[in-house]
């Protein structure tokens, strides 16, 4: 193996450059058909960073092969996804396993011969004056760090059907991730949701599932203790539920039952405030409908303030969370706050990829070419975090000079080259075989058919 001294990291050992190669001999496993032209892809998207086209990939010189293999790659290629998310979760080494789950949209407003489109919230784009969108949104999952910097190792990704519910994709992806994980020493892994998510349908989707969840919710929701003890010789139904906890009125507080308060470098005072044994009253549950009682998930109404915001000079707002774990399960405040707030570190992850990784820059006819291309992008993203410790930093003129252990994912990236030639590639040189002969003459090839987005109502949503 050639180690590149001048812009590896003398800190490295000699075991990173041997781990990375590693990965990508077993992602070379993972790709069943047209492996080379993936692997290659995936190169040519490291290191050629934002191009205008998908086929200026090609003229990478880490892509070998031509251009046409830059389109047959996602479109005939194939991914064995479930080896590749095995991959993915023996490279999990961080304790506590705190874990982020998030949707992203790739807009397609235009494309009316893709199938499977639906419209979706962007924040962004608009149309029609307002902020939806047609196209395809996919369901990440993702691995946090509780530290000061925008990494995040994906480890799942999934592409909503529409009239599919978006708590239910995000509960599936949770039980399949639990068999993956390594052993924690009996500390149940924490996943972290945005608003948008309804926590009492999370829980009912994992039921005993060895996890703590833990959602944003509205400022403007009321949750409910568990009623009194039923008086002796009381006629009538029994309460269902007791005091009611509004988190716009004060007066409705009861004395917290945990309360944690600590100083932060970015964030400065931060207060948190738990009440624990609350309940909402369920609206969307799979007997809705039925007149039958509604189920009841009692949980922590978590209330968390703080006195700054990095970077930012508005005032801060006040979260509210939901936590809910497993009896018996200890509530960590300090490892609560900062994970949700560590979770907006997938935000950078897509601005990146989008950006930077141009995951959403192709124009793939059918939504399964978009899957796979998906898988790619994380393949190659997870390549930049694995040797985010080999390189030494390459900064623009105007740029601030980073130590190592503290390289963007950008900055990983411009080195990427001289990681290549340090670890070499599992992937075959091309091999001429002459020209395509084309389209025979006289095939008449009718329009394609049209597929318009599939507008779902609040109910089957």
């Amino acid at each position: 193996m050639t180690v590149i001294t001048s812009v590896l990291s003398p800190d490295s050992s000699r075991q990173e450059p041997a781990n990375l190669a590693a990965f990508r001999q077993e992602l070379m496993g993972c790709f069943t058909r047209r492996s080379d032209a993936l692997f290659e892809l995936a190169d040519a998207v490291l290191a050629a960073g934002p191009v205008v086209s998908l086929p200026h990939l090609s003229l990478d010189p880490l892509h070998r092969r031509g251009h046409g293999s830059v389109y047959a790659a996602p479109a005939q290629g194939r991914i064995n996804t479930g080896a590749l998310r095995d991959l993915l979760a023996t490279r999990l080494h961080q304790q506590p396993a705190v874990f982020a789950i998030d949707v992203s949209c790739w807009a397609r407003s235009d494309a009316e011969c893709s199938p499977g489109r639906g419209f979706y919230y962007h924040p962004s784009k608009h149309s029609a004056g307002k902020p939806i969108i047609a196209g395809w949104a996919f369901s990440w999952l993702a691995a946090l760090e509780l530290t000061t910097d925008s990494w995040t190792a994906p480890l799942d990704v999934m592409r909503l059907v529409p009239g599919t519910n978006v708590n239910d994709v995000a509960a599936r992806q949770i039980l399949q991730l639990l068999p993956r994980l390594p052993d924690s020493g009996g500390r149940l892994p924490l996943f972290v949701l945005d608003g948008g998510y309804d926590p009492v349908r999370l829980i009912l989707g994992l039921p005993a599932a060895p996890v703590q969840l833990l959602v944003r919710i509205r400022s403007d929701r009321c949750f409910y203790a568990a009623p009194p003890p039923t008086e002796p010789g009381a006629r009538g139904r029994p309460r269902r539920h007791g005091a009611k906890f509004a988190c716009t009125d004060p007066t409705t507080w009861p004395p917290p039952s945990a309360t944690l308060t600590t100083t932060d470098a970015q964030y400065g005072t931060v207060t948190v405030h738990a009440w624990s044994g609350l309940h909402a009253k369920t609206q969307q549950h799979d007997g809705h409908g039925s007149r039958g009682p509604r189920p009841i998930v009692p949980g922590t109404v978590v209330r968390l303030t703080v006195t700054a915001l990095p970077g930012r000079t508005r005032k801060p707002k006040t979260l509210w969370l939901w936590w809910h774990g497993l009896t018996g399960c200890p509530l960590d405040l300090n490892l609560l706050w900062r994970s949700y707030v560590r979770r907006f570190d997938l935000e950078h992850t897509f601005r990146f990829c989008k950006q930077t990784l141009n995951w959403t820059l192709p124009r793939p006819r059918t939504p399964e070419q978009a899957d796979r291309w998906t898988w790619l992008v994380i393949a190659a993203y997870t390549q930049l975090h694995l040797a985010r410790t080999l390189v030494t930093d390459l900064r623009l003129p105007w740029e601030k000079p980073l130590p190592t252990h503290r390289l963007t994912p950008g900055r990983v990236r411009r080195r990427f080259r001289s990681i290549h030639a340090a670890v070499g590639t599992p992937a075959s040189a091309p091999q001429p075989c002459g020209h395509s002969p084309g389209r025979p003459r006289g095939t008449i090839r009718g329009p394609a058919p049209r597929h318009p987005a599939i507008k779902t109502t609040s109910q089957a949503a």
